[in-house]
């Protein structure tokens, strides 16, 4: 069983390529996530300004200290 010369060059390149296929995937999973979790962070602080003073004393928190966390960015903390 012999291999053509361009069955030996093109297999090679399909590992390669897959390889960078897996790599691109991983990547995009990744930054996904992060996106994600900057999101749920965003839904959480947007909770957060909802709740009354009484609940925010439940969670352990005043008032100032929630609108502290309010305005961070949704995105950068």
């Amino acid at each position: 069983m012999t291999m053509e010369l361009s069955e030996i060059l093109e297999t090679p390149r399909r590992d390669i390529v897959r390889s960078k296929m897996r790599r691109t995937a991983r990547w995009g999973r990744r930054l996904l996530a992060i996106i994600e979790h900057r999101l749920e962070k965003r839904r959480s602080r947007r909770t957060l300004c909802e709740l009354t003073d009484d609940e925010l004393c439940d969670v352990g928190l005043t008032r100032a200290e929630a609108k502290g966390e309010i305005s961070k960015s949704w995105f950068w903390s």
